[in-house]
């Protein structure tokens, strides 16, 4: 949010210093008043230099634009409000990354806040914690700042067409645009005492001396174009005074009223913007971060004091056409907030709904394994653990496996076991034996003749 901030003060200092350089500037086209139009022109388209610069790379392609623009409306006003929806529309992408970038650091600033805390004085890791879960999260830390400034830094261009829409509307060159101020000029027109704006004002009087333009030698060539810059009845061609007081008829009042106008627009712009983003200022349990709100609030404040105070400078320095784009941009500007904030809220509401799912689903399987390993510690209170590789488990299974296949086995053929097992004798080591008179060598010897029929006798 410091980030932010600076930002828009540099862009402050920039818009402020170039609208006091306008304001505070000469008229250098006095010296043609009293000449003759034709010497005057001639004279002034002499002594300019047909130079570019490459801030016309930009300024161009927006005078050709604008000047379409004019042509198919018919009307300046309109056409600047159109030119306005048009840039809204380019950068659309790029808000979108901006306003999501916004929203996801307005969304992490409870976590922020929780790094802050966890590592105190030590910024160094303070700062690479931040990066890295912004990192994670997909945000670009000045990406919500940068892409905010792009708009007025369309301002700047913008600016130098609308001052010399004789150079970049009606695609001239500086020594026939010069020319032509000067020919005006010196035909008694009032093209005001500021001379960043005698070009403006003399393209609203082209209309009225067409013929004679094109009959001089110096300007035979130029592409001439009668301008209106009438809308609802004010001149935006006009810078407006602050005097309010000395304002006579409607197109005073309402040439006064344009920067006020811009001025409450921007206000309410950045308030509704801010309100919209500020609604994700949550801590983990879903309830408002205090600390997270008192500091968006406290940005908020300088934000929307800084902007309205800028728009009145700009609105009271500069023609009223500028104004005109900036409110346009106010109003599209917070039109395009609201539905992206709508859009993305949901969009994040829900993927915080997964989350906040995925880490009850894990907090309550870490309690089952804890639950499990407490059930463990109770059954074996001596803490001897069952720590055995993978190895052993498959000696373990194949063992086990053997012995079933065993056990089947045995079930299968139980007579031809127990035959296998049953000794022929009671005892183990004599399975022939036959009591204690049993002789190993009784039957391999040969009995002597005649002594069974000897004890048949007897």
């Amino acid at each position: 949010m410091k980030k932010k901030v600076l930002i828009w003060v540099l862009a402050a200092v920039l818009v402020l210093s170039m609208a006091g350089c306008a304001a505070g500037a000469v008229s250098s086209n006095d010296k043609y008043v009293g000449m003759e139009p034709t010497a005057a022109a001639e004279a002034a388209a002499a002594e300019t230099k047909d130079t570019t610069s490459i801030s016309d790379l930009i300024r161009v392609p927006f005078g050709y634009l604008l000047d379409w623009l004019y042509t198919f409306t018919n009307n300046y006003g309109l056409a600047l409000i159109l030119f306005s929806l048009i840039v809204k529309l380019v950068l659309l992408p790029m808000s979108v990354k901006s306003k999501k970038s916004m929203l996801k650091m307005s969304r992490l600033s409870p976590q922020v806040k929780a790094l802050e805390a966890k590592y105190g004085d030590d910024k160094q890791k303070y700062q690479l914690a931040v990066q890295q879960m912004y990192k994670e999260e997909g945000v670009s830390m000045g990406g919500g700042c940068l892409w905010s400034f792009i708009p007025l830094i369309i301002l700047l261009p913008l600016y130098y067409v609308i001052r010399e829409p004789i150079t970049y509307m009606m695609h001239n060159s500086r020594s026939i645009s010069e020319a032509i101020v000067a020919f005006l000029q010196a035909s008694g027109e009032n093209l005001g005492k500021n001379a960043y704006y005698a070009q403006l004002a003399a393209a609203g009087h082209i209309g009225d001396y067409m013929e004679e333009l094109k009959s001089l030698a110096v300007t035979a060539n130029a592409n001439l174009q009668a301008m209106n810059f009438q809308f609802l009845g004010i001149d935006l061609s006009g810078i407006p005074s602050i005097k309010f007081w000395e304002c006579e008829g409607w197109g005073e009042i309402g040439l006064f009223l344009i920067p006020v106008v811009s001025a409450g627009l921007q206000a309410a712009s950045m308030w509704i913007s801010q309100k919209m983003n500020n609604q994700v200022a949550t801590n983990a349990d879903g309830e408002q971060d205090a600390d997270a709100a008192k500091t968006a609030n406290q940005t908020n404040a300088t934000m929307m004091l800084m902007m309205p105070l800028m728009s009145l400078w700009i609105g009271f320095s500069m023609p009223a056409a500028i104004s005109i784009y900036w409110i346009a941009q106010a109003v599209f500007g917070a039109v395009q907030d609201y539905f992206l904030s709508k859009h993305y809220h949901k969009v994040y509401d829900e993927e915080d709904a997964v989350k906040q799912e995925i880490a009850a689903k894990r907090r309550a399987e870490e309690a089952e394994k804890e639950r499990q390993r407490a059930l463990r510690r109770e059954q074996n209170p001596d803490g001897i653990t069952d720590n055995v590789s993978k190895k052993k488990i498959r000696q373990q299974e194949k063992e086990a496996a053997e012995k079933a296949a065993k056990a089947y086995e045995a079930r299968k053929n139980p007579v031809q076991e127990s035959e296998e097992k049953k000794p022929l004798s009671g005892d183990p080591e004599r399975p022939y034996s036959r009591g204690r008179a049993y002789d190993p060598a009784h039957y391999g010897r040969k009995r002597p003749a005649g002594s069974d029929a000897e004890q048949t006798e007897e």
